[in-house]
């Protein structure tokens, strides 16, 4: 089941960054989060490349919250762990 969540995860992320408009929001990337999924979906300790693709995209995190395929996984108890984990603060999005 866990596998399962992982996979549709990467593909949901995948679909996101092929269909992404350039323009405003280009840098709002998230495929570059998927070396965070373990730490997402788990509760793992991030790596470091996690912590660095979190601060990259820190920016976009109440997008992607706000996004109906990537809101439950980026406002879950285990993305705001890792947030904490990496040292970041966790947005206040509106």
């Amino acid at each position: 089941m866990a596998m399962r969540k992982e996979v549709l995860l990467a593909a949901m992320m995948l679909a996101l960054v092929v269909a992404a408009p350039g323009g405003a929001h280009a840098a709002c990337e998230v495929g570059q989060l998927t070396v965070c999924m373990p730490a997402i979906t788990t509760g793992a300790k991030p790596s470091e490349a996690c912590c660095g693709s979190l601060r990259a995209q820190q920016a976009c995190f109440c997008q992607y919250a706000k996004d109906p395929s990537l809101g439950a996984y980026i406002r879950s108890p285990h993305a705001r762990e890792t947030l904490v984990s990496c040292g970041l603060a966790v947005p206040h999005c509106s």
